[in-house]
């Protein structure tokens, strides 16, 4: 938690002083958060036998995924604004998983199946989380061109390089979501069962939210707030789907 502290500290004060050009002690300091991150989970998840899967678990494991990725993609080009949200919300999490520890046990040892579905839902969701909050960047920094008011903000991509990457991240994501939907479809008799068939429905609606913008950004060419909304909408369902029942289950009526 001191290490995600740290370096969204790190990235707050880059933006800060966009002319720094010392040593990145803010990226030294997230990939120590990171890799302790990693071994703090696989000590909490992976137990003998069985797994822990609460919900605080697999949400820690998502702001993993997501800080790893979203770190590789500050490397490549910049989007430092982004950055003191993604680890503080990290170190939040790792936090109340920490104080508010839940039990959810499962063996997916001896379903390595239910494990691969589980894998690529969780890369999906992750995946396509960083794509709205790119989206988000995107209509924030759309407001303030058109309102002329980027100057006092620091060096960002062009809109055209965010934007592309934005859709490659969406494409992605959504080829991971089909195959975690497809895995389930094929290998989960009970994915359609009470008590989770609204888990799969939402999933396939955010699926199909997706894929029809994806669909509208390539043939009719859609942009702007269109993309921004079905982008958040398509993250919200897809959290509803993995989390709604999880929340209600674990907290409201633990």
């Amino acid at each position: 938690m001191a290490f995600y502290l740290l370096a969204a500290f790190a990235c707050v004060h880059n933006l800060l002083n966009p002319q720094n050009t010392g040593p990145r002690y803010g990226l030294l300091a997230a990939i120590c958060a990171l890799l302790l991150h990693g071994i703090w989970l696989y000590d909490t998840v992976v137990q003998v036998p069985g797994q822990n899967l609460s919900m605080l678990n697999v949400a820690s494991i998502i702001s993993l995924i997501i800080s790893a990725l979203m770190t590789v993609l500050v490397i490549r080009f910049n989007v430092l604004l982004l950055m003191p949200l993604v680890y503080g919300f990290a170190g939040l999490l790792l936090a109340a998983d920490s104080l508010l520890p839940g039990y959810y046990s499962v063996h997916l040892e001896t379903r390595p199946e239910v494990l691969l579905h589980i894998g690529l839902g969780l890369m999906s969701y992750s995946l396509l989380a960083i794509a709205s909050l790119l989206a988000i960047l995107l209509g924030f920094l759309d407001h303030r061109l058109k309102k002329h008011k980027l100057s006092n903000l620091p060096a960002m991509p062009p809109l055209m390089t965010l934007e592309r990457y934005l859709f490659r991240l969406i494409f992605v994501g959504v080829v991971v979501l089909t195959l975690s939907i497809s895995s389930g479809l094929f290998f989960l008799q009970e994915m359609f069962s009470p008590g989770k068939a609204h888990k799969a429905l939402l999933t396939i609606v955010a699926w199909c939210v997706y894929v029809v913008l994806l669909w509208g950004h390539h043939r009719l060419g859609w942009r702007g707030r269109k993309v921004i909304w079905a982008s958040v909408a398509g993250s919200i369902l897809l959290t509803l789907a993995y989390f709604g029942s999880r929340f209600v289950r674990e907290v409201l009526l633990s």
